[in-house]
């Protein structure tokens, strides 16, 4: 008989629960949960699906996912809401590590493999690496450079790169189960921002959350302008929540695109009553974005650099907007709310 793989360590390899929160990804979803199946790791492994109410064939093709493998499982998500979906996905997987895949991620080939044993060698209970952005036509490509450079999103390791090292939050991220039982799973009310406010949640606690460089997750940017002013406004908007629910999780760059917001359109208003030198502040920001889209398209074709600076005033306007306009009632709410049980069924 065969001895079973073990870890550097000599203890067996943990099994893996995989979830994905998936709604309306009939693009990608089938490549998505093919990078996870075909996984250099030797350890058990499922993948736990957990559905909303797609308007496309999203259902049909994890239906047929299922009854080509076994290790496929899937969950119904009838809010479609991302929180109750990793919820009810968690609930229902059964293995010690977790690993959080979105139905538009793909994992590099030793992604696994590699987080378990950083979670072995840091003690971590979350590890996580790099948002890889990558683009299939010139508008995504021009985001992708646009969500990896630091004119785009500032410092986030996440994004840009760095060192090995402690994190206050990690892009999607490879859980301890105890972690996750331990605060309840992802709080429901935060309909964006709920890894940002989980990882706080951890840290409180005495837990480490480990960033990476050796994790990659490639990521398939949003298709369109309104579709990408759609989610930063959400970014915006739900960090400020995150802001006001844990005072002290603020900092200086999730204030830059407000600031940045307010002054361009004062600048514009007291330019357009006849104060020219009051244009220089935003006519300051397009000069900086635009400089900025060079090194960040360098290697790109004509089309998709020219459509940088786009990418990133839609990113830094629309998170500027929601992080103004975020109403402390949805603060109010999530401090009502009690998060819900997430332990694993028998």
């Amino acid at each position: 008989m065969n001895a079973s793989p073990e870890q550097p360590s000599g203890q067996p390899l943990p099994a893996v629960s995989v979830i994905m929160p998936v709604l309306n990804e009939e693009r990608h979803l089938r490549t998505s949960v093919r990078h996870i199946l075909e996984q250099e790791y030797a350890g058990e492994l499922e993948v736990v699906i957990a559905l909303g109410p797609s308007s496309d064939r999203t259902d049909e093709i994890a239906a047929r996912l299922v009854a080509e493998d076994s290790r496929v499982h899937t969950v119904p998500n009838p809010t479609g809401r991302t929180p109750a979906a990793l919820n009810a996905a968690i609930k229902a997987s059964k293995h010690p590590v977790v690993v959080r895949v979105d139905g538009h991620g793909m994992l590099s080939p030793d992604y696994i493999a590699t987080a378990v044993r950083l979670l072995e060698e840091t003690g971590a209970q979350n590890v996580g690496g790099i948002m890889h952005a990558e683009g299939e036509n010139d508008w995504e490509r021009a985001v992708a450079a646009a969500m990896t450079s630091k004119i785009g999103v500032g410092n986030a390791a996440f994004h840009t790169g760095g060192e090995a090292a402690p994190a206050d939050t990690v892009y999607l991220g490879v859980f301890r189960r105890e972690a996750l039982e331990q605060q309840g799973g992802y709080n429901e009310e935060f309909i964006r921002a709920q890894d940002w406010e989980l990882n706080f949640r951890i840290r409180e606690a005495g837990g480490l959350i480990w960033f990476s460089p050796e994790l990659k997750v490639s990521y398939r940017p949003r298709p369109s302008v309104r579709a990408l002013a759609k989610q930063y406004k959400d970014y915006g908007r739900w960090r400020h929540v995150v802001a006001r629910y844990h005072s002290g999780s603020i900092n200086l760059r999730y204030l830059a695109p407000p600031t940045a917001l307010v002054a361009i359109a004062a600048g514009v208003v007291a330019g357009a009553a006849l104060t020219p030198w009051a244009f220089v502040v935003p006519g300051g920001y397009l000069a900086a974005i635009t400089a900025g889209s060079v090194p960040a398209g360098r290697g790109l074709p004509l089309r998709a650099r020219a459509q940088i600076p786009v990418a990133l005033a839609t990113m830094h306007m629309s998170w500027g907007w929601g992080f103004l306009t975020s109403p402390r009632s949805l603060a109010r709410k999530v401090i009502a709310s009690r998060r819900p049980a997430v332990t694993a069924e028998a």
